[in-house]
């Protein structure tokens, strides 16, 4: 059995025996009062996961900068094409080897 497998199985009992207790505090408490306190901690935690969840999202967007517009994209896009066409029509083709160039003679 590899470690994974040990995990997987250990979280499956685990899971099995919290479903379980959950279920007989509330709907068999061994002290009057314990289910109410069950129900209150559940939805305290359902309520404050969501809305945790909810303040994250918004926290994040409200930080995060806006993307470029396209335009701007579209113009920096166009601007390294024409230097890179001013490149190639000065000759700057002996910075970079083009396909089949190897730097040396074919093995020779």
């Amino acid at each position: 059995m590899s470690k994974d497998q040990v995990v997987g199985a250990g979280l499956v009992v685990v899971s099995i025996a919290v479903i379980v207790v959950y279920v007989w505090l509330v709907f068999f408490p061994p002290w009057a009062g314990i289910d109410l306190i069950v129900l209150k901690l559940t939805g305290a935690i359902a309520v404050a996961g969501v809305f945790g969840i909810l303040a994250w999202i918004g926290y994040t967007l409200a930080t995060t900068p806006p993307p470029k517009p396209i335009e701007e994209i579209e113009k920096e896009l166009e601007e390294e094409l024409k230097r890179l066409e001013k490149e190639l029509e000065s000759g700057g083709s002996t910075s970079t080897p083009s396909i089949g160039q190897t730097g040396s003679e074919g093995g020779k």
